[in-house]
């Protein structure tokens, strides 16, 4: 009996010891977890914001689904241009004379295409919409509107994804844990978002450290 008591003894001190391990350890894993994966979407997320913001200046509006994202970056161009000031001289009727008038001329220099200009070589424009690092084929969800701002019609859009979408694997207790996150160094609520479907912005709800880091290549 004597033996039998000193081995249970010893798996529960065992079995103590690894909770108190875990305790300990599973908070900072979860930390490095949640900072890699949420890096990896965030650079997604500006991707798709810059994306956004080339088609709404070549159509004047933003892209309602990632389809339509995608084939623009595929085929569209910017067309560049170049102000300049100039004058000549015109008669004016009211004081019989001819006097200076100065004009403002947009000179069209030619087209360069935007998968060149935002993505260069590189293909990863063709994934918008997977959320990186998540499970399975996990996508961003992105609406566009218009919303009226003291009588201006102004066009918004919005990309967003779950944590616990990106958290998959993570313990219910610390996803819980980081939903509740509220502060200037965190990802606040549920979701990493980039643009709103409220307000007239292009802004991410990310802390600034994100922003120090590069850009997905």
């Amino acid at each position: 009996m004597k033996t039998v008591i000193q081995i249970v003894l010893w798996i529960v001190c065992i079995g103590l010891g690894y909770l108190i391990y875990q305790s300990v350890t599973g908070p900072i894993r979860f930390n490095e977890v949640k900072q890699e994966r949420f890096a990896q979407v965030i650079a997604k997320l500006k991707d798709i914001r810059a994306a956004q913001e080339a088609y709404k200046t070549v159509n004047r509006r933003y892209a309602k689904d990632f389809n339509s994202l995608i084939k623009f970056i595929d085929t569209a161009n910017y067309t560049i241009t170049q102000q300049r000031d100039s004058s000549y001289m015109e008669y004016d009727k009211t004081y019989q004379i001819d006097m200076l008038k100065e004009v403002r001329l947009i000179d069209t220099l030619g087209t360069v295409s935007v998968k060149d200009s935002l993505f260069g070589e590189d293909g990863r424009y063709k994934n918008l919409a997977k959320v990186p690092g998540a499970e399975g084929d996990a996508e961003f969800q992105m609406e566009a509107n218009v919303v009226n701002k003291s009588g201006f019609q102004a066009q918004v859009f919005e990309a967003k994804v779950e944590k616990k979408v990106v958290l998959y694997d993570q313990p219910k207790t610390l996803l819980d844990n980081e939903n509740s996150q509220i502060g200037v160094d965190e990802v606040n609520g549920n979701w990493i978002t980039v643009g709103s479907l409220s307000e007239v912005s292009t802004s991410g709800n990310w802390p600034p450290i994100y922003d120090g880091r590069g850009d997905q290549q």
